[in-house]
């Protein structure tokens, strides 16, 4: 039985000193130019204090010229090196692993928000609604494609020379390596298309030039869907193959959470009580040979102890309950027997309560808020919180921002 206070050594030798993991959560905290601003070493600050673990940071960008959301921190080159340092030693206090998340959104950018259009495996739209949101993006080229694993691989050593304890590759959630993962999405008919073998090769190409470029020593993990829950999509059966594959490369950890934009599950669940992916958690698990995480719907200690003790997973995955009490991990580690405040957010107005935009103003609006020292206190004054992200941000922005 495995406790929530067991450090784990991974496979590349390095030892973190519990399992419990901050899930990335994005901070919407880059300047104008894609630096990270003087919020993020505070907040992450905060959240080494409070116990966790590994700390994932919210998505960085591996080019400017593709960004997710208004507000991407980038990390390309060493223009900013100084700023993602500060950032690195504050995550890292009180022995904390902190992780840099690497991401590339693929055709899942807002309209309008990359002045070059977006790209993708395929040139295929999305469907129904979503259309109006994401412009139909253009079919990476092969050359294109080795050029993005050299850029995965250069963020990544980039995030090793800034003192960051570890990378991961973003491959769930319906960004770039999810989509070629995707039959739905990826209907190439070369190398990287196809069978499941040719569309996960993209990914495997990125995780070995990381591996290449940081070293033997350094954590590279890998965020996985459990399945994109879409008719046509990703299935359970696909991820328990790249599970294997990833595990048979001796990645660090992979985590496990699952859906997309289309589909956004890792919000929702499935009803289950409990962690959303934990049962499949436990079954990739057995697959994969190397540490596996869950991550999305823990909010009492009870459920967060029974699923490492049952083996369903090495590490369990917290987010928004790290929002609303950044010392939750410290109580579950201190065996109190706690359950978190996290709630949907409600005003009465159903356009709001239903777009998701709200979650996502609340949130941005707490980090902040816990940058500056603030408490948070879950489900207080969404309205205020939506007001205060416009007046920083512009109203365009907000509607712009990503549900995870």
């Amino acid at each position: 039985m495995t406790a929530p206070t067991e450090p784990l050594t991974l496979p590349c030798g390095v030892t973190v000193k519990n399992r419990l993991l901050k899930g990335a959560m994005s901070e919407a905290l880059g300047t104008h130019d894609h630096a990270p601003r003087p919020e993020l070493p505070a907040l992450y600050a905060r959240w080494a204090g409070g116990g966790t673990g590994i700390l994932l940071t919210g998505n960085v960008m591996v080019d400017a010229r593709a960004l997710g959301e208004p507000g991407n921190v980038v990390l390309e080159d060493e223009r900013h090196l100084a700023g993602f340092h500060a950032w690195a030693v504050q995550g890292s206090r009180g022995g904390t692993a902190l992780w840099m998340q690497l991401n590339h959104p693929g055709k899942q950018a807002p309209r309008g928000l990359n002045a070059g259009g977006t790209v993708a495996p395929s040139a295929v739209p999305y469907p129904g609604g979503m259309a109006r949101a994401f412009e139909t993006p253009r079919a990476l080229t092969v050359p294109e494609i080795h050029d993005l694993t050299a850029r995965f691989a250069h963020s990544a050593r980039l995030a090793q020379r800034a003192g960051f304890g570890g990378v991961q590759l973003h491959a769930a959630h319906g960004y770039l390596l999810s989509q070629f993962l995707s039959p739905r999405h990826n209907v190439r008919t070369d190398e990287y298309g196809g069978s499941l073998e040719h569309r996960m090769r993209f990914l495997l190409e990125i995780f070995d030039a990381v591996r290449a470029a940081v070293g033997p020593r350094f954590p590279v993990s890998v965020k996985l869907n459990s399945s994109d829950f879409v008719r046509g999509g990703f299935s359970e059966e696909d991820s328990l193959a790249v599970v294997a594959a990833l595990g048979e490369r001796g990645c660090d950890l992979i985590e496990i959470s699952g859906g997309t934009y289309e589909k956004p599950m890792m919000m929702l669940g499935q009803g289950e009580r409990g962690g959303f992916f934990a049962d499949f958690a436990g079954r990739a698990r057995a697959a994969a040979g190397v540490p596996l995480c869950v991550t999305g719907g823990f909010r009492d200690a009870a459920t967060i102890r029974q699923v490492l003790a049952e083996g369903s997973a090495d590490v369990v995955g917290l987010a928004r309950p790290l929002v609303t009490d950044p010392d939750f991990s410290a109580r579950v580690l201190r065996g109190e027997d706690i359950r978190s405040e996290v709630r949907p957010l409600k005003t009465g107005i159903g356009l709001l309560d239903g777009s998701g935009y709200l979650e996502i103003a609340w949130y941005e609006d707490a980090m902040r808020r816990l940058a500056r020292g603030q408490q948070v206190r879950a489900g207080e004054a969404p309205l205020l919180a939506l007001a205060r992200i416009a007046a920083e941000t512009g109203l365009g922005a907000v509607l712009r921002r990503r549900r995870a």
